[in-house]
C-alpha cells in the first residue's frame, strides 16, 4: 500500500538553507522510491487553513518512506536545512 510524506513549512527563516536542503533531499527522496505530487503554496485554503508551502510525496509503502527519512542521504539534507525552516512532516498510509 502506498504511503505519503506530507510536509508543511510553518516558517522559513533562511531561504538559502532551504535551497541547500532541497538540492540534497530531492535525489535522496527519489532514490527511496518517492515521487513528488505536490510542491508549493495552496491555491486556496479553507477551514482555518494556512497559506504555507506544502509538499506531498508518494512512496510505495510506509516502510519505504521511513527508510528514506532515516537514510544517510536524507539525513545529510536535514543537516543542511539546519534550522532554516520550521516544518511539520508526517508519514501517512494511503487509503485502500
Amino acid at each position: 500500500m502506498s504511503a505519503y510524506w506530507i510536509c508543511v513549512y510553518k516558517a522559513v527563516h533562511d531561504p538559502d538553507k532551504v535551497a541547500a536542503y532541497a538540492e540534497l533531499a530531492g535525489p535522496a527522496i527519489r532514490a527511496g522510491g518517492g515521487r513528488f505530487l505536490v510542491r508549493g503554496t495552496p491555491a486556496r485554503t479553507y477551514e482555518h487553513g494556512e497559506d504555507t508551502r506544502t509538499v506531498v510525496i508518494e512512496f510505495p509503502s510506509v516502510e519505504a518512506a521511513e527508510a528514506t527519512h532515516d537514510s544517510e542521504a536524507y539525513q545529510a539534507a536535514l543537516a543542511a536545512l539546519d534550522g532554516g525552516a520550521d516544518r511539520d512532516l508526517r508519514i501517512a498510509p494511503g487509503a485502500e
